[in-house]
């Protein structure tokens, strides 16, 4: 029974890291898609000004803000993945540590009832 328990509690920690790593993938893409959503409105923003390159080379400019805008559309995607396996990392963690805590619960029963019946055992022993 405790090599169970041992095999759910390492599992648990398995199962935190990997929700602690879709966590992070998730921030980072978020991240990415804001840092692209920056650059794309400071290059509309360069475009408008009079002493801005964009005259001479507005075909540039027009591209690489839609190239950002394509940037923050793939990192946004990417995080609401990301946001579905840190809901399935979760429930599966979930999952674990409630398998993990009835296990334990229950090698704490059996370890209390062998306790009692080593004291009755004992009692008699001596009587």
């Amino acid at each position: 029974m405790s090599t169970r328990k041992d095999r759910l509690r390492k599992l648990v920690k398995v199962q935190e890291q990997l929700k602690a790593l879709h966590e992070t993938r998730h921030a980072t893409f978020l991240a990415a898609a804001q840092a692209a959503e920056t650059e794309a409105k400071e290059l509309i923003g360069h475009f408008d000004q009079d002493n801005s390159l964009s005259g001479l080379f507005p075909d540039l400019y027009h591209r690489r803000i839609a190239q950002a805008v394509v940037r923050q559309e793939k990192s946004l995607e990417s995080a609401r993945q990301e946001a579905g396996l840190i809901a399935t990392a979760n429930a599966r963690t979930n999952m674990v540590e409630r398998a993990y805590k009835d296990v334990r619960n229950r090698d704490e029963r059996e370890s209390a009832d062998r306790e009692r019946l080593d004291l009755i055992a004992q009692k008699r022993n001596e009587e």
